[in-house]
């Protein structure tokens, strides 16, 4: 039985929590524990929260997220959060790419990350960027740059 906070937002049953830790292990090889409840939102975006969220009484509440928004399905993938990579990330044994504190800083300002074709070849899907000990959301390879997916309101404005 799926139970349903809003009209837009669902707590995600067993099955599919389990179809959502299988994808976290093939994308990332990520192997942990996540004692959460799973929520869905609209457009496919992934929330995380306590357990005692289905003891609130939704009636007469107007919302449409709840918890920690953690990663978004596209197209039979997961692309993480910030949060999401956060998490994630420290357990994940591929799909991780480590760059530099002068790149992490682009990022962080929301550009794009020019990135050799030839190794680029090896990237697969959503990659998880980390510097040194810091995860900073997910990106993809394509055509000789991983895009970036941070949102604007979330990018470091600094004029150095």
């Amino acid at each position: 039985m799926t139970i349903y906070l809003t009209k837009n937002l669902y707590v995600l049953r067993r099955k599919e929590v389990k179809a959502l830790l299988l994808k976290l292990k093939e994308q990332w090889g990520f192997d942990g524990e996540l004692d959460y409840v799973f929520l869905k939102g609209k457009e496919d975006k992934i929330f995380i929260s306590t357990r005692d969220i289905t003891k609130i009484e939704w009636d007469n509440i107007r919302i449409n997220s709840s918890g920690i928004y953690i990663a978004k399905e596209t197209n039979g993938e997961l692309r993480l959060s910030i949060e999401g990579s956060q998490l994630i990330g420290p357990h994940a044994t591929k799909n991780t790419l480590e760059i530099s504190e002068k790149l992490a800083r682009l990022w962080m300002k929301g550009y794009n990350i020019p990135f050799d074709e030839e190794k680029g070849k090896e990237l697969k899907g959503f990659q998880i960027m980390k510097c040194k000990d810091d995860f900073m959301a997910t990106g993809i390879f394509k055509e000789n740059r991983i895009l970036n997916f941070v949102p604007k309101n979330r990018r470091i404005s600094s004029s150095d």
